[in-house]
C-alpha cells in the first residue's frame, strides 16, 4: 500500500524540499522513523533555531526550505523566528505534528491547539480534512510559501502518515507567474521620472537579486542620482561600494526629511516607504516631494504614503523603465558621488592600541579581512551603524539581517546560509546579549561541519538599551553580565572559540581566518572584547 507518508516524500522530491530542518517529538516519530536516505535531516536544539537555519537556506537559495517542528511546544517556541521569515520575504514549508487524530476530541496529552498559535504571521495554516489529503495540503503550502514569500504551516496528527494515500492529483503541477510589467505601469513612473529636476532612490530588501541590483545600478548611471538604503533594512538593494550609494536613511522623521529635503521625487524600490523607529512627528517628506514606490509585495505597498506604487516584479519594473527612459532621450549624466558615506580605506591603517576595541575599529578591521563575496549577518543593535558605516555589502546577498527587529535570528540564519551555499564566505556579527538568544545554533554549525566565523562583540552589557534608557531621561534597571565565560560556552557546543583582547590578536586572528572563509569546514567563534558603544 502506497502510504500518506510515502506520497508525502514523493512532494518533498519534485519540490526540491530534501533538507528538512527539525527539532522533532513523539508526534512526528511516525513521519520520522522510516525517512528516505535522500532526504537530509538538519537537527536544531531550539525551534529558534530550526526556523532561522531554515530562513536563512530559503533566503539564500531563493525558494522554499522545509521545517519541521513538535506541537505545541515546537510551534510556540518557533513562533519569533516565524514572524522574523515573514518580514523577511522567506518561503517556508513548515509541517506542525500533532496527536493521534482518533482521539484528539479528547485532547489527550500533547494536543496542540495550533490554528491560531502562530497569529497571522504565516501565509497559510492548514490541517487536512482527511489523511489522504495531506500530501496535496504540504504541495499547496509550498505554493503559498512562493507566491506569498513566508511560512506556510500544515498540521498533520501522527497517525495519518499511515494511512492509503489518494491517487487523484488535488494540486496543479505548475504555476506560471507574470513576470513583466504592464507598459502603461511602466509610463507612469517615466513620466514621474522626466518631470523631476532632482530625483533621488532608496531602495530596500525586495530589490536583493542579481537582477534587481544590476537594473538598479543602470537606473541610478542613467539618472546620475544618489541612492540610499531603506532604515533598518534586512537585506541590501544597491551596491554600497559604487560611487552613486549614498548612505542610510535615518529612521526617524525629522532625519529622513532633512536627508531627502532636497530632492522632488523619491523612487522607493523593494521595499515601502517609510519605515521608523522611534515615533516623531511631522510629515515624512517635504510636501513638495513626490513619492513613488516600486515593489513585489502588497502588504508593503498598501502600507506606503506614496502618490505612486507599482506592485510587480521589482527588477523587470527597473529594467523597463530604464529603457523607456533611454527610448525617451534621457541623457545620462556622469556618475558622482552623492554625500556618499566614505567606507574604510586600506590607506588609514594606523598602529594597533592595547586594550579592548571599539566595535568600530573591530569591524574595520574585520571589512578588510574578509572576501567582497561573503554574507555578512548583523544582529548586534548598538553597533548596527557603525556596521552599516565600515562593511558595505559588496554583492547580492551581501548583508542579511532581521526585518522583524526581534534576537536570536543571525547566528541560525548564517548557519542556514553556508549549508545552502557551502561555497560561500559567511560572517554572523553579533552581540554578546543577542548571542544569547539562539546559541543552541552554534551546535549544528558543529555538529553538520558548517564553516561560518562567528564573530561576538563582548561589551558585557545590553548596550542598545542603555543608550535608550539614557535618552529617556533615566538609567538602566538591568544588570550588565560581565561573568559570561563566552569562549567557554561557545567551545561546549563544539566550536572553536578565540577571546580576542586587543587589535593585534583581532589582527592577527583575521589573518590567518579570512582567506579561508570559503573553503572552511568548522565552524569558528571569535570573542572580541570592545568597549560599549556610547551613541546609537
Amino acid at each position: 500500500m502506497r502510504t500518506v507518508r510515502d506520497a508525502t516524500y514523493e512532494v518533498l522530491r519534485e519540490r526540491g524540499l530534501t533538507t528538512m530542518f527539525a527539532n522533532p517529538g513523539s508526534t512526528e516519530v511516525s513521519f520520522l522513523a522510516t525517512k528516505p536516505e535522500d532526504i537530509d535531516f538538519v537537527l536544531g536544539l531550539h525551534e529558534g533555531s530550526v526556523v532561522g537555519m531554515a530562513t536563512g537556506a530559503a533566503l539564500s537559495e531563493g525558494r522554499p526550505a522545509l521545517v519541521l517542528l513538535h506541537t505545541t511546544a515546537g510551534l510556540g517556541n518557533a513562533v519569533g523566528a516565524l514572524a522574523t521569515a515573514r518580514e523577511n520575504r522567506a518561503p517556508l514549508v513548515v509541517i506542525i505534528g500533532q496527536q493521534d487524530r482518533r482521539h484528539l476530541m479528547a485532547e489527550p496529552f500533547l494536543t496542540g491547539r495550533l490554528e491560531a498559535l502562530a497569529g497571522d504571521y504565516p501565509v497559510s495554516v492548514t490541517t487536512p480534512g482527511r489523511p489522504a489529503d495531506v500530501p496535496a495540503a504540504i504541495d499547496r503550502a509550498y505554493m503559498e510559501a512562493v507566491t506569498w514569500r513566508g511560512p506556510a504551516l500544515v498540521i498533520v496528527p501522527m497517525d495519518d502518515w499511515d494511512h492509503e494515500a489518494s491517487d487523484v492529483p488535488m494540486t496543479p503541477r505548475e504555476v506560471l507567474r507574470a513576470s513583466r510589467p504592464e507598459a502603461a505601469h511602466v509610463q507612469r513612473l517615466g513620466d514621474l521620472v522626466e518631470a523631476s529636476e532632482n530625483p533621488c532612490m532608496i531602495v530596500g530588501a525586495g530589490a536583493d537579486t542579481p537582477e534587481g541590483w544590476a537594473a538598479l545600478q543602470s537606473l541610478a548611471e542613467l539618472l546620475g542620482c544618489p541612492v540610499y538604503q531603506e532604515p533598518f533594512g534586512a537585506r541590501a538593494g544597491f551596491p554600497q561600494d559604487h560611487c552613486l550609494f549614498a548612505g542610510h536613511v535615518p529612521a526617524i522623521r525629522r532625519g529622513a526629511r532633512d536627508r531627502l529635503d532636497a530632492f522632488d521625487l523619491v523612487l522607493v524600490v523593494g521595499t515601502s516607504f517609510l519605515r521608523q523607529y522611534p515615533y516623531d512627528d511631522g510629515l515624512l517628506v517635504d510636501e513638495r516631494t513626490t513619492v513613488a514606490v516600486v515593489t513585489a509585495d502588497a502588504t508593503e505597498a498598501h502600507r506606503s504614503p506614496a502618490q505612486v506604487v507599482v506592485l510587480g516584479t521589482v527588477a523587470a519594473t527597473i529594467e523597463d523603465l530604464a529603457k523607456h527612459l533611454v527610448l525617451r532621450g534621457r541623457i545620462a549624466p556622469e556618475p558622482t558621488p552623492a554625500d556618499a558615506e566614505a567606507f574604510v580605506s586600506e590607506n588609514d591603517v594606523v598602529a594597533p592600541l592595547p586594550g579592548p576595541m571599539t566595535a568600530q575599529r573591530a569591524l574595520e578591521l574585520l571589512a578588510r579581512s574578509i572576501p567582497a563575496t561573503s554574507v555578512v549577518l548583523e544582529e548586534s543593535p548598538s553597533s548596527r551603524p557603525v556596521l552599516h558605516s565600515v562593511v558595505p555589502a559588496r554583492t547580492n546577498m551581501g548583508f542579511l539581517s532581521a526585518a522583524m527587529g526581534g534576537l536570536g535570528f543571525a547566528l541560525p540564519a548564517a548557519v542556514g546560509v553556508r549549508i545552502a551555499d557551502p561555497g560561500r564566505p559567511v560572517v554572523a556579527v553579533v552581540g554578546d546579549g543577542s548571542s544569547l538568544y539562539n546559541i543552541q545554533a552554534l551546535w549544528s554549525a558543529a555538529h553538520y561541519d558548517v564553516g561560518v566565523l562567528f564573530v561576538i562583540l563582548n561589551n558585557g552589557r545590553y548596550a542598545i538599551m542603555d543608550r535608550l534608557a539614557e535618552q529617556a531621561g533615566g538609567k538602566p534597571a538591568w544588570p550588565a553580565f560581565t561573568a559570561i565565560d563566552f569562549p567557554a560556552l561557545t567551545r561546549a557546543f563544539g566550536c572553536e572559540s578565540f577571546q580576542i583582547r586587543d587589535e593585534t590578536e583581532w589582527t592577527s586572528f583575521l589573518a590567518e581566518v579570512g582567506p579561508s572563509l570559503a573553503t572552511r569546514t568548522a565552524p569558528v567563534v571569535a570573542v572580541v572584547g570592545v568597549v560599549p558603544d556610547l551613541e546609537y
